[in-house]
């Protein structure tokens, strides 16, 4: 059965985020942790599942899909080089699904060899979160890249704001995702439920 995403895919840094923003009605949203040790980073993913089980939302787990397995989690995502080096295997008898990071069409071929549960496409506008070797792909790539996938789910990140979330979703994504134009706000939570309402108004 194809994979439903909501259309709001928020992306934090820490469990302190989960707790702080699901309440008000996320549903699908990333913790992704740099930096830090695998036990300090498996206490935040059990902190960020409880909450989101109380919640009903889908915690996903970026690039830890060892611990993952190991808290019983359900989503895994997974850039490139964490591709190459994940037990697909293992990920896949913990009935874990499975996102990964595409950005040009070789990444795209790669991320579809392993039969994605959602395939992300990114940066669509420029990002300030990190630097990147790829310039920013537009929404005519986003119409090509779901046109490629067909009905595996199509997430588009970097860049996006609340102004063109329209168009993303019009191109032909599923999900836009979002880490600065919230995490960055001055008030994150009066954001966030701007986020899911211009999301549920279009869908």
């Amino acid at each position: 059965m194809t994979l439903v995403l909501d259309p709001f895919y928020l992306i934090v840094d820490s469990a302190a985020w989960v707790r702080r923003l699901v309440p008000l009605g996320v549903k699908l949203i990333q913790l992704r942790i740099k930096g830090e040790s695998d036990a300090a980073i498996a206490r935040q993913i059990r902190e960020a599942k409880i909450c989101c089980e109380h919640y009903g939302a889908h915690l996903v787990v970026n690039d830890y899909w060892r611990l993952a397995i190991a808290e019983g989690c359900t989503f895994v995502h997974l850039g490139q080089e964490d591709l190459a080096g994940a037990d697909l295997a293992a990920i896949r008898a913990a009935g874990i699904r499975l996102g990964v990071s595409t950005h040009d069409h070789t990444e795209l071929d790669q991320a579809l060899s392993v039969a994605p549960d959602y395939v992300a496409l990114g940066p669509i506008y420029p990002t300030v979160l990190k630097q990147m070797p790829w310039n920013p792909q537009g929404l005519s790539r986003i119409t090509e890249w779901k046109q490629l996938i067909g009905e595996i789910p199509l997430v588009a990140i970097g860049g996006l704001t609340i102004d063109r979330i329209p168009g993303v979703l019009a191109a032909g994504a599923d999900s836009a995702a979002v880490v600065t134009d919230i995490l960055r706000h001055p008030d994150p939570e009066h954001q966030t439920r701007r986020w899911i309402a211009a999301t549920r108004a279009i869908v």
